[in-house]
């Protein structure tokens, strides 16, 4: 098709949608889709958002949520939200580092002292200044959410130190960053699909994985893994984000109740994942899983060789992780 001919069929598309979502009165309609259960704390956070907008904006700006992939998966969604056929969205920024390479510093291990840096970092200039980084994309950070931190969990034997690693077969994300990681830490990094990995896991293609408690749990891995090693190798952070597409057309009003709501769900989305963490430990322990809690210090040396390879290969991305890594 003529490229200029594309462009005009993305337009008009863009102009049916929003017409479509605004009301009789002048009331503005937003849709929200997401792949997450309704029982997700991510998704209760949504509803809080939506419910804070409506009263924000005395019922004149309404967000509509649309969960378990109602409107597509993860990257369909972000592609909607890029030709403005959606207007919002939840992505995991590991997903976003396709539009905006500079968010992958958030996927790297242990780039956070703890809890409290890294809330200061990600509510700081350098989180506000990240959530940005898509706009060439259409695609613009509101807050994050708390995703959790991902811990190694196997079939055969706990994961003391990296030294165990050695010799097996850990399931990773398509993500080159969780491939230098389990690399450097002596194992085997093996990309499998997420949902392939209950049999992946059943069968011995890979020896085990990392994830979170909560999706530990959810996704009955535990069943086959009996070994949870909590060294919290990574906190990789969800993104709420919007097309601006749709975030250029509201006005200054609208644009701040969207923001205020945003960012009071994700103190809400903070307190909720906390909650689930611990409920899932419980239940995982009460499974039969055993629960380990290693020491960090020689996972973190052991990744020190990544952050010296971006000096040289990324000088850019090295000074982003040198600016984190030292804020107060």
């Amino acid at each position: 098709m003529n490229p200029r001919i594309s462009k005009l069929l993305l337009f008009f598309t863009f102009l049916l949608t929003l017409s479509a979502c605004t009301k009789p009165g002048g009331v503005r309609v937003l849709k929200l889709g997401h792949g997450l259960g309704v029982t997700h704390p991510v998704h209760t956070a949504m509803i809080f958002l939506a419910e804070r907008v409506e009263e924000k904006s005395e019922g004149k700006m309404i967000v509509k949520v649309y969960p378990n992939q109602q409107l597509g998966s993860e990257r369909e969604l972000v592609e909607l939200l890029q030709i403005g056929s959606l207007a919002m969205t939840k992505v995991s920024s590991a997903v976003m580092e396709s539009f905006a390479p500079k968010l992958q510093v958030l996927s790297q291990p242990y780039l956070f002292k703890d809890d409290v840096h890294r809330e200061k970092v990600l509510s700081g200039e350098i989180g506000k200044s990240l959530l940005l980084e898509g706009e060439d994309f259409w695609l613009r950070g509101l807050c994050y959410y708390d995703a959790g931190k991902r811990s190694f969990y196997t079939k055969n034997q706990p994961i003391t130190n990296p030294e165990d690693l050695k010799g097996l077969k850990i399931r990773v994300m398509e993500s080159n960053t969780a491939i230098n990681m389990v690399k450097s830490f002596g194992g085997s990094p093996t990309p499998v699909s997420y949902g392939e990995l209950y049999t992946a896991l059943q069968q011995g293609i890979v020896d085990g994985a990392e994830n979170n408690p909560p999706s530990l749990y959810t996704s009955r891995h535990y069943e086959v893994c009996k070994f949870y090693s909590i060294n919290e190798h990574t906190a990789v952070p969800d993104i709420m984000i919007i097309s601006t597409k749709w975030w250029n057309i509201l006005n200054e009003d609208e644009k701040q109740w969207l923001q205020e709501a945003a960012d009071e769900s994700a103190v809400f989305q903070y307190k909720l994942w906390a909650e689930a963490v611990e409920e899932s430990l419980a239940f995982l322990e009460a499974a039969g899983v055993t629960i380990v809690y290693p020491e960090q210090e020689g996972f973190r040396q052991s990744v020190e060789s990544m952050y010296e390879g971006y000096r040289e290969s990324q000088p850019e991305m090295y000074e982003i992780i040198q600016k984190i890594r030292n804020y107060e």
